[in-house]
């Protein structure tokens, strides 16, 4: 790999992942802490012939995404919990016409306008179901600057691969601070790209709910004619009030995504061969947790950590796994307890503890190492 290294804030890390998977196309609305993403591709996009639209609202600005995506462009929006809040009806929307997109959250605490400024885990929840129905998403947890860059550029791949949304939750620590990244050449990272059906556009249906494949999405002006609608539909797009195609539509929804779940998953494992507790965490809390079992380790303490960078699906088999041989766990979150609670649906028989911090500064490592020792005391 080619060495152009840079010193970037994260958000600039999230916008140079996105040109270098192929974006064409940005829709979004100011909002801090995210908005470093905006004002960069706005400065890129158009100089390389690519469009950037600031739209009127955060509602507006995933529908323009959504709809570039349905014409064949890579499409991305980036903000924050009160703007994703905005955006829910269209995230439902991408997931029901299965239509890929990119949408990054650097999360601030809530809830309503909340900590603007100051840092928060508090929307992972709201990734998972924040829209209504039954549904799967795709969302990533990146610790860090450079990851940011190259979660980036997977969530980009996913998005095209399974035709769906996926999210990117950062928060205001990563999204503001600044890190070594190691920008790779495009030719040396895995970009899969739009392509057309490889079957006529007389012989193309955009959806096939019983085959076990995703179908390439069409895009619209190439002479691939279909229907695109919220409502439940067939093969066709076209809506339909048949039990049958109504029950392997829904099952659609989520069996592509979990029946693949060893392709989209990822997830760390730090020191976990021979630990009596182990800590899982995620995103900018997994850093302090890293430093905390070093300082677990020096004290005498087996510690280990488990860090889900794919937070959604749950990396549950993982969980499972190592829960059997570890009784006692610990889930250090910048909320008042989301990741706890997937947690403790799959620990088998551990303990589970957690810590919760919710007064807009960071987990240290001396809080989690505190709550560590208090633990294994007792």
């Amino acid at each position: 790999m080619s060495k152009n290294i840079k010193l970037m804030q994260g958000n600039e890390a999230i916008a140079e992942g996105a040109l270098i998977a192929g974006c064409d196309f940005f829709a979004g609305y100011p909002i801090t802490p995210s908005s470093e993403v905006a004002e960069i591709l706005s400065n890129k996009l158009p100089k390389i012939g690519k469009v950037f639209l600031q739209m009127e609202d955060e509602i507006a600005a995933l529908g323009a995404v959504l709809g570039a995506a349905l014409g064949g462009a890579k499409a991305i929006t980036a903000s924050s919990g009160p703007g994703i809040s905005l955006k829910q009806e269209h995230i439902g929307y991408a997931s029901m016409c299965e239509i890929p997109c990119v949408i990054i959250n650097v999360m601030r605490g809530g809830p309503s306008t909340g900590l603007p400024t100051l840092p928060a885990q508090s929307d992972i929840m709201q990734a998972r179901w924040g829209t209504h129905g039954d549904h799967a998403i795709i969302a990533i947890t990146p610790s860090g600057v450079n990851e940011s860059l190259y979660e980036t550029i997977r969530a980009f791949n996913l998005a095209v691969k399974y035709r769906t949304p996926v999210m990117i939750l950062t928060d205001e620590i990563i999204g503001h601070m600044r890190e070594k990244v190691v920008i790779p050449d495009k030719s040396e990272v895995e970009v899969i790209d739009v392509k057309l059906p490889d079957v006529s556009p007389e012989k193309y249906t955009p959806y096939n709910f019983t085959s076990g494949k995703v179908t390439p999405l069409a895009p619209m002006g190439e002479g691939y004619r279909y229907h695109v609608t919220g409502l439940i539909h067939g093969d066709t797009g076209f809506p339909s009030q048949k039990t049958e195609v109504i029950q392997n539509a829904e099952n659609w929804l989520i069996d592509k995504i979990y029946k693949n779940i060893k392709d989209i998953e990822k997830f760390e494992e730090f020191k976990v061969e021979d630990a009596d507790i182990l800590i899982v965490a995620y995103g900018s809390t997994s850093r302090s947790a890293r430093q905390a079992v070093m300082m677990a380790r020096a004290a005498g303490i087996k510690a280990g950590m488990f860090r889900p960078i794919t937070i959604w699906p749950f990396p549950e088999e993982q969980i499972s796994n190592l829960s059997k041989k570890i009784k006692n766990i610990l889930v250090p979150e910048m909320n008042m307890g989301q990741v706890i609670l997937e947690v403790q649906r799959n620990a088998c028989g551990s303990k589970v503890y957690g810590l919760n911090i919710v007064n807009g500064e960071p987990i240290t490592p001396d809080q989690i190492y505190a709550k560590i020792k208090e633990i294994s005391e007792l």
